[in-house]
């Protein structure tokens, strides 16, 4: 068995690595390069690997990192199954249809202003595109060892990120030998509400694994929790308003999940609450399906209401014109809208219309990529830069860190520890910095042979 590495190897976004098993080719992850400029023109670049030639593909989870180039590996050939857990089938859709959209609003918008003699700009992949992937969905349930080809099997565990996230197991057997590798896809930090912890697994020859804070511990998520209340405070006393970057699926539900818990103690039947994204309401419903999957305190909760995401006072907006009438609020309105590194979506003309204004709040709940406006924000630029206009910064930024959906460098330790025998461990999806802090803790604590993926690097299992 082999690994050749061909995304989110040296960066955070892009997850994408090729498995050789047992004669087979199966691709973990296709996932969309975000950040830099130059980063995301890489999008469209041939894949390093013929589509056609793959035998199947699975996903992790249902991010647009690990997923959103899927539509354009269909459309360059691919037609083998896609292999995913139950809740990610329904969500990918959602997802991708949003991406689509954007993607064929961004060409419409740049081409607008092309040079004539320039030919049109396409957009990265249509609506139709995500129609075609639709009917090679294989979904499976967690805890489930399944024959995906022959002589390759997998079994998809819970991995705490965001609903259906999967740590991937895949054996492949040839020559009377069997192989392991397990592929941590994003795990989500233990006690995260709603959603279960990562699953444990103890044998591996060989482990892919996220590092994205493999550099630094969060907060307690209750001190954390707090936080967010006092800004609401903050932001009511000064007559202002709250902006949340946030991604639709994981954070949207986590926010509204907290609001529902702090209701009463942070008095939020005052404020005007919009969730300002038609994928996240579409979301909602797709959580409160699948809440078997869900944590025991959250189906403790469910059991009392139907759906404690729907608060009384929240307006979920799905046109346009709805979303830009916000913008007539002067004071007491919480707007959570994607994207979550303010890299795109309904956030960007809300940051516009706002940013200038001192009693503007922006929370970022979430990790903020390199080359996006939301890193940018956070580590407190006085100009940035929106749709070709710059605007200065007056609004108070606060990074409320705590509410991540990936684990730390304590907890990505704690998961590998329960691995007997230290098997060797390539680091995936995580900046330089923060791979480099995480494998020199594990090597020193474990002993263990820990590599740093590389574009294009191949590895034994």
């Amino acid at each position: 068995m082999q690994v050749e590495f061909h995304g989110a190897a040296g960066e955070v976004t892009g997850s994408m690595h090729l498995v050789e098993a047992a004669g087979r080719r199966v691709l973990l992850d296709c996932g969309m390069l975000q950040g830099r400029r130059e980063l995301e023109a890489r999008n469209t670049d041939p894949f390093p690997f013929e589509p056609a030639a793959l035998d199947a593909l699975v996903l992790s989870h249902a991010h647009i990192d690990h997923v959103g180039r899927v539509p354009l590996l269909v459309a360059r050939g691919f037609s083998g199954p896609i292999w995913l857990q139950r809740a990610t089938a329904d969500l990918l859709p959602v997802m991708l249809e949003d991406a689509a959209s954007l993607a064929e609003s961004e060409a419409e918008r740049a081409n607008r202003h092309r040079d004539p003699e320039q030919p049109p700009q396409a957009p990265l992949f249509t609506r139709e595109d995500v129609a075609r992937v639709l009917p090679l969905l294989r979904p499976l349930d967690y805890d489930v060892r399944t024959t995906i080809l022959p002589g390759v099997e997998i079994t998809l565990r819970d991995a705490g990120h965001i609903l259906g996230s999967s740590i991937v197991e895949l054996w492949g057997s040839e020559g009377g030998a069997t192989r392991k590798l397990v592929f941590s896809g994003d795990l989500g930090p233990k006690g995260t509400p709603i959603l279960r912890d990562p699953a444990v697994i103890e044998d591996a020859d060989l482990v892919l694994m996220e590092s994205t804070y493999g550099d630094r511990n969060h907060r307690d998520r209750l001190a954390t929790v707090a936080e967010l209340g006092d800004v609401f405070e903050h932001a009511w006393r000064e007559r202002g308003n709250v902006l949340i970057p946030a991604f639709a699926v994981g954070r949207s539900q986590e926010l509204l999940y907290w609001f529902a818990r702090h209701w009463d103690e942070w008095n939020l039947g005052r404020w005007r609450i919009f969730l300002d994204s038609p994928m996240a309401g579409r979301v909602v419903g797709i959580y409160d399906r699948h809440h078997e999957l869900f944590d025991e305190q959250a189906r403790a909760v469910w059991a009392q209401r139907p759906s404690p995401f729907r608060l009384p006072n929240l307006h979920v907006t799905a046109s346009t014109q709805e979303s830009m009438g916000i913008n007539a609020i002067e004071n007491g309105a919480i707007v959570i809208a994607g994207s979550g590194m303010a890299n795109g979506g309904r956030i960007l003309h809300h940051l516009r219309h706002r940013l200038g204004r001192r009693d503007t709040h922006v929370v970022f709940v979430g990790y903020q990529a390199e080359g996006t406006l939301g890193r940018r924000l956070v580590e407190r630029a006085p100009w940035v830069r929106i749709h070709g206009q710059d605007h200065r910064v007056n609004a108070q930024i606060h990074t409320v860190g705590g509410l991540s959906a990936h684990t730390d460098q304590q907890g990505l330790i704690e998961w590998y520890g329960h691995f007997r025998d230290a098997p060797p461990l390539v680091l995936v999806h995580g900046e330089d910095r923060a791979r480099e802090a995480l494998a020199g803790e594990i090597a020193q604590r474990s002993g263990a042979r820990v590599t740093l993926a590389r574009p294009g690097m191949r590895c034994a299992v």
